[in-house]
């Protein structure tokens, strides 16, 4: 079955840095397009980020453009998110998710790592 399972949240003081990870099993994963989302407390789902099956093509928020930055490697079926200059507006819970449909659906998702960007 689809398992994704997201690590490397946690508290950060504002502009510090996190990495994200996702580890994807049970689908071919070099072969979906793969997301980040978060949801901030109280907030709906807000899309971060998105990138293509070989990596080489990838999309951002405004709100995250410049600052984060998605990666894969598809060797470890792992989608990572490098966040950079973190704000105090990026605490959420992130998930990450496999599109059904490029950049149309999402049918699977991680359980979310919280992060937190706090002084």
């Amino acid at each position: 079955q689809v398992q994704l399972v997201e690590s490397g949240g946690g508290l950060v003081q504002p502009g510090g840095s996190l990495r994200l990870s996702c580890a994807a099993s049970g689908f071919t994963f070099s072969t979906y397009y793969m997301t980040w989302v978060r949801q901030a407390p109280g907030k709906g789902l807000e899309w971060v980020s998105d990138i293509n099956h070989g990596g080489g093509v990838t999309y951002y928020a405004d709100s995250v453009k410049g600052r984060f930055t998605i990666s894969r490697d598809n060797a470890k079926n792992t989608v990572y998110l490098q966040m950079n200059s973190l704000k105090p507006e990026d605490t959420a819970v992130y998930y990450c998710a496999k599109n059904l449909v490029p950049r149309l659906g999402l049918d699977y998702w991680g359980q979310g790592t919280q992060v937190t960007v706090s002084s």
